[in-house]
């Protein structure tokens, strides 16, 4: 089956799980309100893509290209992206829903990730230096071995880090965060009178 390069279009209102996108590259690509879910997008390549409104729940991304991608306002739940291609992986993530999504060992430099739940999501052994947690609800999220250098959790909440197994120099929190670097030693943290 040939694959199909597909550049400079918008599809709105595509329903994916019930026909499949065609196999290929999708360049400059604006999808809006479509739903993926449970679709399979193995090994196709996004770059320089746009996804507005758009459902991605439990879709199948093996071997799948993220490059610069912007993810607005989707439901991503479940999504494997430890398993899609780390070739110039980059994504932007806006007010989306990423519970019990993976990371595990993807680098993540400087991505921003904005008013998103990311509800036990698996950060592990991530790359997540100069990033951003612009207001979002970590709990339950995993961060092990992970290089959090320069990272910026001011506005988010619910994490738990251990700064003992993971890389935080220079990270920025405020006095209210910096709570979840310290969970694991059950101290009681009280305000001053």
């Amino acid at each position: 089956m040939e694959e199909q390069f597909v550049e400079e279009k918008t599809f709105e209102r595509k329903d994916f799980s019930q026909t499949d996108i065609e196999k290929g590259e999708y360049d400059l690509c604006v999808f809006i309100n479509c739903n993926f879910s449970n679709s399979d997008l193995s090994k196709i390549r996004f770059i320089d893509c746009e996804f507005y409104d758009c459902n991605l729940s439990t879709a199948n991304i093996f071997q799948s290209g993220f490059q610069n991608v912007l993810f607005k306002d989707c439901k991503m739940l479940g999504l494997q992206f430890d398993k899609c291609s780390g070739f110039a992986f980059s994504i932007q993530v806006d007010n989306c829903q990423l519970n019990h999504s993976s990371f595990y060992k993807r680098k993540l430099s400087k991505t921003v990730f904005k008013k998103s739940k990311l509800r036990e999501v698996d950060f592990t052994e991530c790359d997540l230096s100069a990033s951003i947690f612009d207001d979002c609800d970590l709990l339950h999220a995993t961060f092990n071995n992970t290089n959090l250098q320069n990272a910026d959790f001011r506005n988010s909440t619910n994490f738990i880090i251990d700064p003992e197994n993971n890389k935080i120099k220079g990270a920025k929190f405020t006095l209210e965060t910096v709570i979840g670097l310290l969970t694991k030693y059950n101290i009681k943290i009280e305000p001053s009178i």
